[in-house]
């Protein structure tokens, strides 16, 4: 089967089903695998920073080998085995209808005015406390989140899956979860943790950039602000403390005419981040209806042109 039409199927199985709970998800096995790795790294390499970095190696290497092998060997026994186990690697990778299921969780809550169910809600969407924020504080928590999760959860692993298939979307995959437990800027994982996030940058790279063009057509075809989303991207996007993440985040504050970033509060200590987008409107718990839409939209946005690219390049070009 060609990968076009895999990709497609996965992403379509994730739109309609997400993560069932009882399926092993790779994710968990890989934060498994990192965790196990962690403290025999610590303890046999005494440099945090190298330590750190060989076990990133090791959990990509990892992630990409058993892929490869998997497939592989699935499509030794039978090329539709393959086929079939491919797509549920690809699928795995995708992550838009949790994404949605998890912040539409907040906007029902805040629906019910109840905040501490919304404040439980948003903080398995964010890393900053959330046991005191007020309703406008988490319609903001939750739309960055969506805002950022656009590009790590859908578009980059789109990107990756249309380059090189199952193997590298899992390869992307393994990146993404080691910066997600180890990338931080704490005391724990300054040093261990960069390579982590060094490489986390530079495979979210391309794809951040091509969320800019993305969400502002997104936000055309959806009626709402194109031209500010465009602008906001261009503007502030390098504003935020990651290389990547303030340009999705530019661009839906443009596209829905809000203000994100500011003041938040992580382990009890105040951050002050830069804040991004114009605050044409007070932030409301609709927003976080309407960065779902940018999402949902994007990602159909996003499919087609990186299948189109694909199917160009192998049936017009012969590559691939």
């Amino acid at each position: 089967m060609r990968l076009e039409y895999m990709i497609l199927i996965a992403i379509t199985l994730d739109l309609a089903f997400g993560d069932p709970r009882w399926f092993p998800h790779p994710v968990r096995l890989l934060g498994r695998l990192i965790t196990a790795l962690e403290g025999p790294a610590r303890k046999a390499i005494s440099d945090a920073r190298v330590a750190g970095a060989v076990t990133a190696l090791t959990v990509i290497l990892a992630a990409t080998l058993a892929t490869a092998l998997l497939v592989g060997i699935a499509g030794q026994i039978h090329p539709l085995l393959g086929d079939i186990i491919g797509i549920v690697v690809l699928y795995t990778t995708f992550a838009a209808h949790d994404l949605a299921r998890h912040s539409l969780a907040v906007y029902r809550a805040l629906v019910k005015f109840d905040l501490a169910e919304a404040r439980r809600r948003v903080s398995w969407l964010v890393g900053r406390d959330t046991e005191r924020l007020n309703e406008r504080e988490i319609v903001r928590a939750a739309v960055e989140s969506v805002a950022e999760n656009t590009v790590d959860g859908i578009i980059a692993p789109l990107f990756f899956a249309a380059l090189g298939g199952p193997v590298a979307a899992m390869a992307y995959k393994a990146i993404n979860t080691l910066d997600s437990m180890i990338g931080y800027k704490s005391e724990r994982y300054l040093d261990f943790g960069k390579a982590a996030a060094r490489i986390d940058d530079g495979a979210n790279y391309l794809p951040a950039r091509i969320s800019a063009p993305v969400l502002t057509a997104a936000a055309a075809l959806l009626g709402f602000r194109s031209s500010d989303a465009w602008r906001i991207a261009r503007r502030d996007g390098k504003k935020h403390e990651s290389p990547n993440a303030g340009i999705a985040e530019a661009a839906v504050a443009g596209a829905l005419g809000v203000r994100l970033g500011g003041v938040m509060e992580r382990r009890g200590r105040p951050v002050n981040l830069p804040e991004i987008g114009d605050p044409l409107e007070r932030l409301a718990r609709k927003h976080i209806m309407e960065a779902n839409r940018l999402m949902f939209t994007a990602t159909v946005i996003a499919a087609a042109v990186f299948l189109g690219v694909r199917w160009a390049a192998v049936t017009v070009l012969g590559i691939g």
